[in-house]
């Protein structure tokens, strides 16, 4: 099976993948969490040529990768903003921190900034609830933020 507009790098990619992982429609997220452990989010062009290996039209692939969170369509920055969105945290300013960041970094929520640097995101909680608001980036954890404190941890990380 080819895939129209793949390269032949992809293809081989994407045989190497299945191989591995399983050619059945029930190794759908498997073969989904594969590609973004290789890529860091779900390239086209490698679902496509998953969907031809595989012989499940990609229309099925894109729903089972829209429907879990897990699965980024986009690449990741270079660090990952996660802001905790938990009871605690809204209560104590989680939303400004949020609105802060967007217009510091120039990106919304779920997004990755132009440069590649930062990606935003917001979690359900951090479980750090006597630290709230808290952020987490990569896996380094701040607490009893404000804009301006979350402002200067994130110009650290831009000088990097």
């Amino acid at each position: 099976m080819s895939c129209q507009g793949c390269e032949s790098s992809t293809i081989e990619e994407a045989r190497d993948i299945v191989s591995a992982v399983g050619s059945t429609r029930d190794k759908v997220i498997p073969l989904l969490q594969e590609i973004q452990k290789r890529h860091g989010y779900l390239p086209e062009d490698m679902i496509e040529a998953v969907s031809k290996e595989i012989g499940v039209p990609s229309s099925e692939i894109y729903g089972v990768a829209t429907f879990y969170s897990q699965f980024r369509s986009t690449p990741m920055g270079e660090h990952l903003i996660k802001v905790c969105k938990g009871t605690a945290c809204h209560v104590s300013g989680a939303e400004v921190l949020i609105s802060s960041l967007s217009d510091e970094l120039n990106v919304g929520e779920g997004a990755t900034t132009g440069d590649g640097v930062f990606t935003l995101d917001s979690v359900a909680c951090l479980g750090c609830c006597s630290l709230a608001p808290v952020v987490m980036i990569d896996e380094k954890v701040y607490g009893k933020l404000t804009p301006s404190k979350i402002r200067k941890v994130v110009k650290g990380y831009s000088s990097d």
